[in-house]
C-alpha cells in the first residue's frame, strides 16, 4: 500500500509546483505581497493601492509587513515567488508529516503519502500554491499551536498563535480553546505579539495611517465578488436582511454549541478536543466574517485527521460532505450553465462550512463522544 501511494503524491506535489503553480493564474496573491515588501524596503508608501478594484489588494497591518519585509530584499520577483512558493509546499507537507505522527500513525506507513496525494488535489492547496499566498505556512503554525498546547508548553503555543493572528487575524478565536481548559498562559503571546509587532512597526512603516484610514475600512465592507462567506451570499443574492440575520444567529449558535460540546473531553481526549475545536471555529470565521474564500479550508485538515480517533464527529458522512463541498478540486462551470456553475463554484464551500459546522455540533452534542473508552493519545 505505502509503496503504491508514494509514486502518485510525489507526482501530485511536483505537478502543483512545476507545472500549475509555475504556470500560476490571472489571480496573483504573491505580487501584491512582494510589492507592499518592496516599498516597505523602499521607503515608499506600502498601502497605496486603488481599493475600489476587485483586483488582489494588500490588507496586511503594518506588524505583519513588518514580518514579511524580507521578500522584499529581492529586487527580482521571478525569483522571490518560486521560493515563495517551494516553502509553503514544504510547510503543507511538514504539516501533513506532523499531524500524522500526532495521531499515533507512522510515517513509514501509508497514512503520509496518502495525506499529501488528498491534499495536494484539494482546492484549498492546489491554488495556495498557484496563487502563490501564505496560506501554507498558516497552516503549519495551526498544527504547531495544537502540539505545543497538546504538550503544555503554553508561552509557545500563544506565541505561535500569536504569529498567525498577526498576519490573519482570523486565527484570533483559538484563544477560546486554552481558555475553556482554564488555562491563560497561551493568551499572553497570542495578544503580545500581534500587539508588539504593530507598536515596532508603526513608525518604521510608510504611509502607516493608511492602514486605518484606508485599509481598515475596506476590510469592514462585504464584496460580492469570489466571496464564500454567507455575508457574500447575501450580497450577492440580495438576500433579506431578516434572513440574513437569522441564518447568521442559527450557524453562530451551531458553532458555540459544537466547541462547548467538544469542551466535555476537553481534559481526557485533548487532541481530538484541539483538533476538531480549531476546525470548527475556522470555518465558523470563514462563514460569518465578512469574506470566506475557499481556500482557507486547508485549515480544516487538522480535524480531519481526527477521523482515526473512535469518537470524532468526522467517523460521520455529513462532516466529510462538508469538507468535500469546501475542499473539492472541481469545477462546475459549463457552456450550458455558465451563471449556475460560477454561483456553484463560489457557494458550494458556504454550503460546505455550514454543513460542517452543523455536523461537528450535531455529533457531540448527541453524546457520542462520551460514548467510546478513553483513547487520549500523547501529542509528540
Amino acid at each position: 500500500m505505502t509503496a503504491a501511494v508514494w509514486p502518485i503524491a510525489v507526482l501530485l506535489v511536483l505537478h502543483r509546483l512545476l507545472i500549475l503553480a509555475r504556470d500560476g493564474s490571472v489571480t496573483d496573491d504573491f505580487t501584491t505581497v512582494w510589492s507592499a515588501a518592496r516599498r516597505f524596503v523602499e521607503r515608499v508608501p506600502v498601502y497605496n493601492e486603488v481599493y475600489s478594484h476587485v483586483d488582489p489588494h494588500y490588507l496586511y497591518n503594518p506588524g505583519a509587513t513588518l514580518l514579511l519585509s524580507p521578500l522584499g530584499l529581492f529586487s527580482d520577483m521571478a525569483t522571490a515567488r518560486p521560493v515563495f512558493i517551494a516553502l509553503n509546499a514544504a510547510c503543507i507537507i511538514a504539516a501533513l508529516a506532523w499531524l500524522t505522527r500526532l495521531w499515533g500513525r507512522p510515517l513509514s506507513g501509508p497514512t503520509l503519502p496518502v495525506a499529501i496525494a488528498l491534499a495536494f488535489c484539494t482546492e484549498a492547496v492546489t491554488n495556495t500554491l498557484v496563487f502563490s499566498n501564505i496560506n501554507g505556512v498558516l497552516l503549519l503554525a495551526l498544527v504547531t499551536f495544537i502540539a505545543l498546547l497538546g504538550s503544555r508548553r503554553d508561552i509557545a503555543a500563544g506565541v505561535v498563535l500569536g504569529v498567525a493572528i498577526l498576519v490573519k487575524p482570523m486565527f484570533a478565536p483559538l484563544v477560546i480553546l486554552p481558555l475553556l481548559q482554564l488555562r491563560w498562559r497561551p493568551l499572553i503571546g497570542a495578544v503580545a505579539v500581534p500587539v508588539l509587532m504593530n507598536l515596532i512597526a508603526w513608525p518604521l512603516t510608510p504611509g502607516a495611517r493608511d492602514y486605518l484610514d484606508v485599509v481598515v475600512p475596506y476590510l469592514r465592507t462585504t464584496r460580492d465578488y469570489a466571496n464564500s462567506s454567507l455575508s457574500g451570499c447575501a450580497v450577492y443574492f440580495g438576500m433579506p436582511a431578516w434572513a440574513h440575520i437569522v441564518l447568521f444567529a442559527l450557524l453562530a449558535a451551531a458553532v458555540a454549541a459544537a466547541v462547548l460540546g467538544l469542551a466535555r473531553v476537553r481534559q481526557t481526549e485533548e487532541l481530538l478536543y484541539l483538533s476538531v475545536g480549531s476546525g470548527v471555529l475556522l470555518a465558523g470565521v470563514c462563514l460569518l466574517s465578512s469574506l470566506g474564500q475557499a481556500y482557507y479550508s486547508m485549515t480544516l485538515f487538522p480535524a480531519l485527521f481526527s477521523v482515526f480517533h473512535p469518537a470524532s464527529p468526522l467517523r460521520s458522512w455529513p462532516a466529510w460532505l462538508g469538507a468535500a463541498l469546501c475542499l473539492s478540486p472541481l469545477s462546475w462551470t459549463s457552456s450550458a450553465h455558465p451563471l449556475e456553475g460560477a454561483w456553484l463554484n463560489t457557494f458550494l464551500p458556504t454550503a460546505g462550512w455550514a454543513i460542517f459546522i452543523v455536523a461537528c455540533a450535531g455529533w457531540v452534542l448527541s453524546g457520542l463522544s462520551l460514548r467510546t473508552p478513553s483513547t487520549e493519545r500523547t501529542v509528540r
